[in-house]
């Protein structure tokens, strides 16, 4: 399964980032990665929001440098989240 094939996220492991700060939101992202890693949780979804677009380019850096993540893009049916796939092989 790949990200092509997610309709719905209503039950995928979620991190809403609402109120961080870039920082923040990285460190955040990353132990967020790590602990679904351990849990074997092949997607997650992290809510940027829209806004002035910060969050979503943090998150989209964050997932781009994170060796674990085999990829990720905007969910289509919200534009103010994100989808990535983990690595669990690694």
């Amino acid at each position: 399964m790949n990200l092509n094939d997610l309709l719905f996220i209503d039950n995928l492991p979620t991190l809403d980032l609402h109120g961080f700060d870039r920082d923040t939101a990285r460190v955040t992202i990353n132990d967020f990665i790590n602990d679904n890693k351990k849990l074997k949780n092949n997607f997650i979804v992290i809510i940027h929001g829209i806004g002035s677009g910060v969050l979503k380019n943090v998150t989209q850096d964050t997932l781009k440098k994170n060796k674990y993540i085999i990829e990720y893009k905007i969910y289509p049916f919200n534009i103010g989240c994100t989808v990535a796939r983990i690595d669990l092989t690694k």
